[in-house]
C-alpha cells in the first residue's frame, strides 16, 4: 500500500481514511516523497510546504480517529498554481519581482478548499502573471509534462498539471483564462475544468473569461473541488449562486451515454490538427458512440483566434509591459511582441471585441451545437512538444505553416473561454511517441453538471485515465 499511495484518487483516499486503513500521515509523506523524487525532472514546485502539510497531516489524523463527520476532501494533499494568494505562504505569480512576496490573505477558491480541510503541499510553477501559453519563467524555468521530461506541459497552470500526474498530490488549484487549465491538462494526461463565467468566484474580478478551477487525475476528484469552491460571492461581480446539482453526485451517477447528443467538431474551425490528434480523435467519437452517445460532426465559424485574442486582451499586456519595464523587469519577447501590436489598435477593434465580438463567438457556439447536450473537441492541434522558449518552437503540423506551438495549442481554448461557457479536459488517448491528449467537452452557459456527467461517462468508457508516467 505505501507505494501506490501517490496514485490513489482523493475520493479513494476518503474512503481509506473513514475505514482508518489509512492515515493523512502516510499519505502526506508518500506524495512529499514523491514530489522530492520528481521536482528535480519535472520543475513543478516553487514553495514546497512540506512542514506544514506534516503538521496539518497530523491534526487531520486525529480528527479523523475521532468519527466526527467531516467534509469530503478533509486530510486531502493538493498544490496550488502560484497565481492563487496564499496567506502566509510566499506568492510569486511566476515574476522575479515577487520572489520573496508572502500575501496576508487567500484568494476566494483556496479559502473555500482550506475551510474543506485539505493539505497545501505547496505552490506550483507559472508563467510571469499567467501570460505565456507555455509554463516558461525567468524565475523558475521550464516545467515539463511527466510523459516525456524535456518537452512543454503547456500553460500557464503547467505545474498544477504536471503535479497531479507525477502523483504529487490527487487534486490542484488552477486558472483559465483562454486554456490555462485545460491546454496543461491536455499536454500532461489530466483532468481539467474550466467553469461556467461566474461559476467559481475570483476577489475584484474584471474579466468574466478568466476563472480558477480544479486539475486532477479523475472527472470525480475534479467534480470534488469543484463542488467545495462554487457559489457566489460579493467580491466578485461575476459570480452566481451554488449549483442545484452536485457535480461529485453527478460524476458518480451510474449509466452510459445512451441517449445523450453530442456535436463533434474535428478542429474548432481552426483548420489545424496534427494526423496523430486528428486519428485519435476519430476513436474517440466511436468511444462515444459506443458508449450509447448520438454524435453528430458538426462546424462552426469563429473569428480568427489569434486576432481576436489581439483585440480583446492587447491592451492588458501593453499595461503589464509598461509596469514590468518601469521595474526594470526583462519582458518576455512574446509579451513585447503582443504589446507593440496593441498600439496600433483602434478603439472600434477594442469595442467590438469586448462588446460584440464575444457575443458572436457565444452565437456560434449554439448554433454549432444545434439540440446536442454538449460539444466535443480535441483540446489542442498538437500533443507535448521540446521546450522552445516563450513561444514554443514552430514546424510544420499536417504540412501546413503555423503559430509558433506555445500559442497554437489554445487554439481551440480559447473560444469557449470568450463564451464564458463550461469547458472541461480529459484524457483522450496517446500518440505514437506516447504523449497524452485531451478531448474537450463543452457545455451550454452555466451548464457544468451536463459536462462533467458526459465526461465521467467517457471516461468509465475508456483507461486512458489509468494510465501513470514512469519517472
Amino acid at each position: 500500500m505505501p507505494d501506490e499511495l501517490h496514485w490513489k484518487t482523493a475520493a479513494e483516499l476518503a474512503e481509506l481514511y473513514r475505514s482508518r486503513a489509512v492515515s493523512p500521515v502516510e499519505v502526506v509523506d508518500a506524495v512529499l516523497d514523491r514530489m522530492e523524487r520528481v521536482d528535480p525532472t519535472l520543475n513543478i514546485m516553487v514553495t514546497p510546504t512540506g512542514d506544514q502539510a506534516r503538521a496539518a497531516a497530523k491534526e487531520a489524523e486525529r480528527r479523523l480517529q475521532t468519527g466526527e463527520q467531516l467534509p469530503p476532501l478533509y486530510g486531502i494533499p493538493m498544490t496550488v498554481k502560484d497565481l492563487a494568494e496564499t496567506a502566509g505562504v510566499r506568492t510569486t505569480y511566476g515574476c522575479t519581482a515577487f520572489a520573496e512576496f508572502v500575501p496576508d490573505t487567500d484568494a476566494i477558491g483556496w479559502a473555500r478548499l482550506k475551510e474543506q480541510g485539505v493539505i497545501l503541499l505547496g505552490k506550483t510553477t507559472t508563467p510571469e502573471f499567467g501570460l505565456l501559453g507555455v509554463t516558461e519563467s525567468k524565475l523558475t524555468g521550464s516545467t515539463s509534462t511527466p510523459w516525456k521530461p524535456g518537452y512543454n506541459a503547456g500553460g500557464s497552470s503547467g505545474g498544477a498539471a504536471a503535479a497531479v500526474v507525477a502523483g504529487v498530490g490527487p487534486i490542484a488549484w488552477g486558472s483559465d483564462g483562454g486554456g490555462s487549465i485545460r491546454v496543461p491538462s491536455s499536454l500532461c494526461g489530466a483532468v481539467g475544468i474550466k467553469p461556467s463565467i461566474g461559476r467559481v468566484p475570483t476577489a475584484g474580478n474584471t474579466d468574466g473569461d478568466t476563472t480558477d478551477g480544479p486539475i486532477a487525475r479523475t472527472v470525480l476528484d475534479a467534480a470534488l473541488v469543484l463542488d467545495a469552491t462554487a457559489g457566489h460571492h460579493p467580491a466578485d461581480r461575476f459570480s452566481i449562486p451554488r449549483d442545484t446539482r452536485s457535480y461529485a453526485e453527478t460524476a458518480r451517477a451510474p449509466g452510459d451515454l445512451t441517449g445523450v447528443r453530442v456535436a463533434a467538431c474535428t478542429d474548432l474551425g481552426q483548420r489545424v490538427l496534427d494526423p496523430d490528434v486528428r486519428k485519435l480523435f476519430a476513436e474517440a467519437i466511436e468511444d462515444l458512440r459506443s458508449a450509447g452517445a448520438i454524435v453528430e460532426e458538426v462546424g462552426i465559424e469563429l473569428p480568427d483566434t489569434m486576432t481576436f485574442f489581439d483585440h480583446y486582451n492587447g491592451y492588458e499586456y501593453l499595461e503589464i509591459a509598461q509596469e514590468m519595464q518601469e521595474k526594470g523587469l526583462e519582458v518576455w519577447p512574446m509579451v513585447l511582441e503582443l504589446a507593440q501590436r496593441a498600439e496600433t489598435l483602434t478603439g472600434q477593434q477594442v469595442h467590438t471585441a469586448l462588446r460584440r465580438g464575444k457575443t458572436d463567438i457565444y452565437h456560434a457556439f449554439l448554433a454549432a451545437m444545434g439540440d446536442a447536450d454538449v460539444m466535443v473537441t480535441p483540446t489542442t492541434p498538437v500533443a507535448a512538444f521540446p521546450h522552445g522558449g516563450d513561444r514554443g518552437p514552430t514546424r510544420l503540423v499536417d504540412g501546413q505553416e503555423t503559430l509558433p506551438l506555445g500559442v497554437l495549442i489554445h487554439q481551440m481554448t480559447e473560444p469557449p473561454s470568450h463564451a464564458g461557457l463550461p469547458a472541461l479536459s480529459v484524457p483522450g488517448g496517446f500518440t505514437s511517441e506516447g504523449l497524452p491528449i485531451g478531448l474537450q467537452f463543452i457545455g451550454r452557459l452555466w451548464a457544468d453538471a451536463d459536462v462533467v456527467s458526459v465526461a465521467a461517462r467517457y471516461e468509465r468508457a475508456t483507461s486512458w485515465h489509468t494510465r501513470h508516467p514512469e519517472l
